[in-house]
Protein backbone atom coordinates (compact mmCIF):
# COMPACT_ATOMS: atom_id res chain seq x y z
CA UNK A 1 0.00 0.00 0.00
CA UNK A 2 1.29 3.46 -0.88
CA UNK A 3 1.91 5.89 1.99
CA UNK A 4 -1.12 8.16 2.47
CA UNK A 5 -1.17 11.73 3.78
CA UNK A 6 -4.38 13.40 4.92
CA UNK A 7 -4.39 17.19 4.61
CA UNK A 8 -7.15 19.22 6.30
CA UNK A 9 -8.51 22.55 5.00
CA UNK A 10 -8.64 25.86 6.85
CA UNK A 11 -10.90 28.87 6.82
CA UNK A 12 -12.36 29.90 3.47
CA UNK A 13 -13.41 26.38 2.45
CA UNK A 14 -16.85 26.61 4.05
CA UNK A 15 -20.08 26.35 2.05
CA UNK A 16 -23.69 26.09 3.17
CA UNK A 17 -24.77 22.42 2.91
CA UNK A 18 -21.30 20.99 3.61
CA UNK A 19 -21.27 17.55 5.22
CA UNK A 20 -25.02 16.94 4.79
CA UNK A 21 -24.78 13.98 2.40
CA UNK A 22 -22.33 12.11 4.64
CA UNK A 23 -24.42 12.94 7.73
CA UNK A 24 -27.52 11.43 6.12
CA UNK A 25 -25.74 8.32 4.85
CA UNK A 26 -23.24 7.35 7.56
CA UNK A 27 -23.93 6.99 11.31
CA UNK A 28 -20.23 7.71 12.09
CA UNK A 29 -20.54 11.09 10.36
CA UNK A 30 -23.82 11.88 12.14
CA UNK A 31 -22.13 11.02 15.45
CA UNK A 32 -19.46 13.67 14.82
CA UNK A 33 -22.08 16.37 14.17
CA UNK A 34 -24.06 15.28 17.24
CA UNK A 35 -20.90 15.43 19.37
CA UNK A 36 -20.11 18.93 18.06
CA UNK A 37 -23.61 20.18 18.89
CA UNK A 38 -23.33 18.72 22.40
CA UNK A 39 -19.87 20.20 23.02
CA UNK A 40 -20.78 23.67 21.71
CA UNK A 41 -24.25 23.91 23.24
CA UNK A 42 -25.89 24.94 19.96
CA UNK A 43 -26.52 23.33 16.56
CA UNK A 44 -23.42 23.79 14.41
CA UNK A 45 -25.08 21.04 12.30
CA UNK A 46 -27.95 23.37 11.39
CA UNK A 47 -25.49 26.16 10.56
CA UNK A 48 -23.42 23.85 8.29
CA UNK A 49 -26.46 22.53 6.44
CA UNK A 50 -28.73 25.59 6.28
CA UNK A 51 -26.60 28.68 6.95
CA UNK A 52 -27.26 31.57 6.61
CA UNK A 53 -23.96 32.11 4.83
CA UNK A 54 -23.15 35.37 6.65
CA UNK A 55 -23.39 33.53 10.00
CA UNK A 56 -21.27 30.64 8.72
CA UNK A 57 -18.64 33.17 7.56
CA UNK A 58 -18.14 34.56 11.07
CA UNK A 59 -14.76 33.29 12.24
CA UNK A 60 -16.02 31.85 15.54
CA UNK A 61 -18.60 29.81 13.57
CA UNK A 62 -16.46 28.95 10.54
CA UNK A 63 -13.71 27.32 12.58
CA UNK A 64 -15.83 24.74 14.48
CA UNK A 65 -17.97 24.16 11.37
CA UNK A 66 -15.03 23.23 9.11
CA UNK A 67 -13.43 21.14 11.86
CA UNK A 68 -16.70 19.20 12.32
CA UNK A 69 -17.17 18.51 8.60
CA UNK A 70 -13.49 17.51 8.22
CA UNK A 71 -13.63 15.03 11.09
CA UNK A 72 -16.95 13.61 9.82
CA UNK A 73 -15.23 12.98 6.45
CA UNK A 74 -12.24 11.48 8.28
CA UNK A 75 -14.43 9.08 10.29
CA UNK A 76 -16.17 7.84 7.12
CA UNK A 77 -12.80 7.18 5.45
CA UNK A 78 -11.55 5.41 8.57
CA UNK A 79 -14.67 3.22 8.63
CA UNK A 80 -13.78 2.17 5.06
CA UNK A 81 -10.25 1.23 6.14
CA UNK A 82 -8.55 4.30 4.64
CA UNK A 83 -6.22 5.82 7.23
CA UNK A 84 -3.24 8.16 6.95
CA UNK A 85 0.44 7.55 7.66
CA UNK A 86 1.04 11.28 8.18
CA UNK A 87 -1.22 14.33 8.58
CA UNK A 88 -1.14 18.12 8.30
CA UNK A 89 -3.71 20.91 8.18
CA UNK A 90 -3.68 24.50 6.98
CA UNK A 91 -4.09 26.91 9.93
CA UNK A 92 -7.41 25.84 11.52
CA UNK A 93 -6.95 22.52 9.66
CA UNK A 94 -4.05 21.70 11.96
CA UNK A 95 -6.62 21.07 14.72
CA UNK A 96 -8.41 18.56 12.47
CA UNK A 97 -5.05 16.88 11.80
CA UNK A 98 -4.38 16.64 15.54
CA UNK A 99 -7.77 15.02 16.16
CA UNK A 100 -7.04 12.51 13.39
CA UNK A 101 -3.63 11.82 14.97
CA UNK A 102 -5.17 11.18 18.40
CA UNK A 103 -3.48 14.19 20.04
CA UNK A 104 -6.70 16.15 20.66
CA UNK A 105 -10.14 14.85 21.54
CA UNK A 106 -12.78 16.05 19.09
CA UNK A 107 -14.86 17.57 21.88
CA UNK A 108 -11.90 19.62 23.17
CA UNK A 109 -10.86 20.61 19.64
CA UNK A 110 -14.28 21.89 18.56
CA UNK A 111 -14.65 24.01 21.71
CA UNK A 112 -11.08 25.25 21.37
CA UNK A 113 -11.43 26.41 17.75
CA UNK A 114 -14.72 28.16 18.58
CA UNK A 115 -12.79 30.17 21.19
CA UNK A 116 -9.80 30.58 18.86
CA UNK A 117 -12.10 32.13 16.25
CA UNK A 118 -13.53 34.52 18.85
CA UNK A 119 -10.05 35.46 20.14
CA UNK A 120 -8.83 36.17 16.60
CA UNK A 121 -11.87 38.33 15.87
CA UNK A 122 -11.44 40.22 19.15
CA UNK A 123 -7.70 40.85 18.62
CA UNK A 124 -8.25 43.45 15.88
CA UNK A 125 -11.48 45.51 15.59
CA UNK A 126 -13.54 44.79 12.46
CA UNK A 127 -12.36 46.83 9.49
CA UNK A 128 -8.91 47.59 10.92
CA UNK A 129 -7.10 44.49 9.66
CA UNK A 130 -6.78 43.03 6.19
CA UNK A 131 -5.18 40.28 4.10
CA UNK A 132 -4.11 40.04 0.46
CA UNK A 133 -2.96 37.20 -1.79
CA UNK A 134 0.20 38.00 -3.73
CA UNK A 135 0.74 36.04 -6.95
CA UNK A 136 3.89 35.57 -8.98
CA UNK A 137 6.63 36.69 -6.59
CA UNK A 138 9.27 34.75 -4.63
CA UNK A 139 9.34 34.54 -0.81
CA UNK A 140 12.41 36.71 -0.34
CA UNK A 141 10.99 39.64 -2.29
CA UNK A 142 7.60 39.48 -0.55
CA UNK A 143 9.22 39.38 2.91
CA UNK A 144 11.56 42.28 2.10
CA UNK A 145 8.83 44.49 0.59
CA UNK A 146 6.58 43.84 3.61
CA UNK A 147 9.41 44.86 5.94
CA UNK A 148 9.77 48.17 4.07
CA UNK A 149 6.01 48.74 4.11
CA UNK A 150 5.86 47.93 7.83
CA UNK A 151 8.51 50.55 8.67
CA UNK A 152 6.46 53.21 6.93
CA UNK A 153 2.78 52.26 7.30
CA UNK A 154 2.44 49.86 10.27
CA UNK A 155 2.13 46.12 10.82
CA UNK A 156 2.17 43.94 7.68
CA UNK A 157 3.83 40.54 7.15
CA UNK A 158 3.88 37.56 4.83
CA UNK A 159 1.68 35.07 6.73
CA UNK A 160 0.85 32.13 4.42
CA UNK A 161 3.52 30.58 2.19
CA UNK A 162 0.99 28.49 0.26
CA UNK A 163 2.86 27.32 -2.84
CA UNK A 164 5.46 28.70 -5.24
CA UNK A 165 4.15 32.05 -6.45
CA UNK A 166 1.28 32.31 -3.95
CA UNK A 167 1.91 34.11 -0.68
CA UNK A 168 -0.66 35.81 1.57
CA UNK A 169 0.15 38.98 3.51
CA UNK A 170 -1.73 40.37 6.52
CA UNK A 171 -1.71 43.31 8.89
CA UNK A 172 -3.21 46.77 9.36
CA UNK A 173 -5.58 47.62 6.50
CA UNK A 174 -3.64 50.63 5.18
CA UNK A 175 -0.29 48.85 5.50
CA UNK A 176 -1.60 45.83 3.55
CA UNK A 177 -2.98 48.06 0.79
CA UNK A 178 0.31 49.99 0.51
CA UNK A 179 2.36 46.74 0.61
CA UNK A 180 0.13 45.34 -2.18
CA UNK A 181 0.92 48.38 -4.36
CA UNK A 182 4.65 48.05 -3.60
CA UNK A 183 4.59 44.32 -4.40
CA UNK A 184 2.94 44.96 -7.76
CA UNK A 185 5.64 47.54 -8.47
CA UNK A 186 8.23 44.86 -7.50
CA UNK A 187 6.86 42.47 -10.14
CA UNK A 188 3.87 40.66 -8.58
CA UNK A 189 1.38 39.53 -11.23
CA UNK A 190 -1.51 40.34 -8.91
CA UNK A 191 -2.23 41.35 -5.33
CA UNK A 192 -5.83 40.51 -4.44
CA UNK A 193 -7.47 41.84 -1.26
CA UNK A 194 -9.18 38.93 0.55
CA UNK A 195 -12.70 39.07 2.05
CA UNK A 196 -11.65 38.16 5.61
CA UNK A 197 -12.56 39.65 8.96
CA UNK A 198 -9.13 39.67 10.62
CA UNK A 199 -5.38 39.67 9.75
CA UNK A 200 -4.79 36.01 10.62
CA UNK A 201 -1.29 34.78 11.52
CA UNK A 202 0.17 38.31 11.65
CA UNK A 203 1.82 39.77 14.76
CA UNK A 204 -1.49 41.58 15.41
CA UNK A 205 -2.83 38.18 16.55
CA UNK A 206 -0.58 38.17 19.63
CA UNK A 207 -3.50 38.89 22.03
CA UNK A 208 -5.35 35.91 20.51
CA UNK A 209 -2.29 33.67 20.99
CA UNK A 210 -2.04 34.70 24.65
CA UNK A 211 -5.71 33.91 25.31
CA UNK A 212 -5.39 30.62 23.44
CA UNK A 213 -2.46 29.65 25.66
CA UNK A 214 -4.71 30.00 28.73
CA UNK A 215 -7.35 27.71 27.17
CA UNK A 216 -4.80 25.13 26.01
CA UNK A 217 -3.44 24.92 29.56
CA UNK A 218 -6.86 23.59 30.66
CA UNK A 219 -6.94 20.60 28.30
CA UNK A 220 -4.96 17.43 27.72
CA UNK A 221 -2.95 17.18 24.53
CA UNK A 222 -1.68 13.63 24.04
CA UNK A 223 1.34 12.52 22.07
CA UNK A 224 0.30 12.06 18.43
CA UNK A 225 -0.04 8.44 17.28
CA UNK A 226 1.17 9.30 13.76
CA UNK A 227 3.41 12.14 12.52
CA UNK A 228 1.82 15.59 12.36
CA UNK A 229 3.54 18.30 10.32
CA UNK A 230 3.45 21.65 12.15
CA UNK A 231 2.43 24.88 10.41
CA UNK A 232 5.04 26.98 12.20
CA UNK A 233 8.10 25.29 10.69
CA UNK A 234 7.03 22.45 8.38
CA UNK A 235 8.55 19.87 10.74
CA UNK A 236 7.12 16.68 12.22
CA UNK A 237 5.80 17.01 15.76
CA UNK A 238 4.41 14.25 18.00
CA UNK A 239 5.07 15.28 21.62
CA UNK A 240 1.91 16.52 23.36
CA UNK A 241 3.59 19.37 25.22
CA UNK A 242 5.40 20.54 22.08
CA UNK A 243 2.08 20.45 20.20
CA UNK A 244 0.57 22.84 22.79
CA UNK A 245 3.48 25.28 22.38
CA UNK A 246 3.22 24.99 18.59
CA UNK A 247 -0.53 25.76 18.56
CA UNK A 248 -0.03 28.91 20.62
CA UNK A 249 2.75 30.09 18.32
CA UNK A 250 0.72 29.18 15.24
CA UNK A 251 -1.91 31.85 16.00
CA UNK A 252 0.47 34.78 15.39
CA UNK A 253 3.09 33.12 13.15
CA UNK A 254 3.15 32.42 9.39
CA UNK A 255 1.75 29.17 8.00
CA UNK A 256 4.68 27.48 6.25
CA UNK A 257 2.42 25.34 4.04
CA UNK A 258 4.90 24.83 1.22
CA UNK A 259 7.39 23.48 3.79
CA UNK A 260 4.68 21.25 5.31
CA UNK A 261 4.04 19.72 1.90
CA UNK A 262 7.76 19.22 1.29
CA UNK A 263 8.00 17.33 4.62
CA UNK A 264 5.03 15.12 3.71
CA UNK A 265 6.63 14.22 0.37
CA UNK A 266 10.01 13.63 2.04
CA UNK A 267 8.24 11.25 4.45
CA UNK A 268 7.28 9.10 1.45
CA UNK A 269 3.60 9.94 0.94
CA UNK A 270 2.47 9.03 -2.57
CA UNK A 271 -1.24 9.83 -2.13
CA UNK A 272 -2.53 13.12 -0.73
CA UNK A 273 -6.17 13.23 0.36
CA UNK A 274 -7.75 16.58 1.23
CA UNK A 275 -10.25 15.64 3.92
CA UNK A 276 -13.04 18.18 4.42
CA UNK A 277 -14.87 20.87 2.48
CA UNK A 278 -13.48 22.34 -0.75
CA UNK A 279 -10.44 21.71 -2.92
CA UNK A 280 -8.18 24.60 -1.89
CA UNK A 281 -5.33 22.40 -0.62
CA UNK A 282 -5.67 19.97 -3.55
CA UNK A 283 -5.16 22.90 -5.94
CA UNK A 284 -2.10 24.08 -3.99
CA UNK A 285 -0.69 20.53 -3.89
CA UNK A 286 -0.87 20.30 -7.68
CA UNK A 287 1.34 23.40 -7.88
CA UNK A 288 3.82 21.96 -5.37
CA UNK A 289 4.31 18.35 -6.50
CA UNK A 290 3.94 16.15 -9.57
CA UNK A 291 5.01 13.04 -7.62
CA UNK A 292 1.76 12.33 -5.76
CA UNK A 293 -1.79 11.30 -6.57
CA UNK A 294 -3.98 14.11 -5.25
CA UNK A 295 -7.62 13.69 -4.33
CA UNK A 296 -10.27 15.04 -1.93
CA UNK A 297 -13.25 13.81 0.08
CA UNK A 298 -16.12 16.15 0.96
CA UNK A 299 -19.35 14.48 -0.20
CA UNK A 300 -20.76 11.17 -1.52
CA UNK A 301 -19.46 11.60 -5.09
CA UNK A 302 -15.89 12.34 -3.98
CA UNK A 303 -16.06 9.53 -1.40
CA UNK A 304 -17.11 6.98 -4.06
CA UNK A 305 -14.28 8.17 -6.31
CA UNK A 306 -11.77 7.65 -3.49
CA UNK A 307 -13.11 4.22 -2.54
CA UNK A 308 -12.69 3.12 -6.18
CA UNK A 309 -9.19 4.62 -6.30
CA UNK A 310 -8.05 2.86 -3.11
CA UNK A 311 -9.46 -0.47 -4.33
CA UNK A 312 -7.28 -0.13 -7.43
CA UNK A 313 -4.05 0.85 -5.65
CA UNK A 314 -4.55 -1.99 -3.19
Amino acid sequence: MKEIAFIFPGQGSQTVGMGKELYERFPVAKAVFDAADAALGFSITDLCFNGPEEELRKTFNTQPAILTVSIACYEVLKEHGIVPNIVAGHSLGEYSALVAAGALSFSDAVQLVRKRGQFMQDAVPLGEGSMAAVLGLDRQTVVEVCQKAEEEFGAVQAVNFNCPGQIVIAGKKEAVEKAAEMLKAAGAKRAIMLPVSAPFHSTLMKPAAERLEVELAKITVNDALIPVVANINGEIITNGQEIKVSLVKQADSPVEWEDCMAEIIKHGAKTLVEVGPGKVLSALAKKITKECDITNVEDLASLEKNLDYFKEVN
